[in-house]
């Protein structure tokens, strides 16, 4: 199966079971899934191997709390991920990705600047 990038409006309970792999220390039902709060996950095989709470507000967007599952790392779901919710949200024209939850600062920072982020303070920006 291809690798796809969707939206979540109300995760199913595999999807839940997903997610708590993904973000093991928060609840999937503890998730405010709005039109301005938004889930992206990766999935795979009807898996999700990764995900990404999404906050806009008119022209910025914030990605929080962005993980893949540590099995999935470094084959490109995090960055696929990104792409295509950038691409989902054209008229956001400045994102910041949040430090929120990072396990690894310097890796987020390696991942970040080969998307074309910039260190901005704890964050990086767009």
């Amino acid at each position: 199966m291809k690798l796809t990038i969707i939206r979540l409006f109300e995760p199913n309970t595999q999807d839940k079971i997903d997610l708590g792999k993904i973000w093991p220390e928060n609840s999937a039902t503890s998730l405010n899934i709005s039109e301005n709060n938004r889930l992206y996950a990766a999935k795979f095989n009807d898996r999700l191997l990764g995900a990404v709470r999404v906050n806009l507000r008119d022209t910025h967007g914030i990605l929080l709390a962005l993980n893949i599952r540590e099995i999935t790392r470094r084959r490109g779901v995090g960055q696929y991920l990104v792409e295509e919710i950038l691409r989902d949200n054209p008229m956001v024209t400045h994102w910041k990705i949040s430090a929120e939850g990072v396990e690894n600062r310097d890796i987020m920072q390696a991942f970040s600047q080969a998307l074309g982020f910039k260190a901005q303070g704890l964050d990086w920006e767009k």
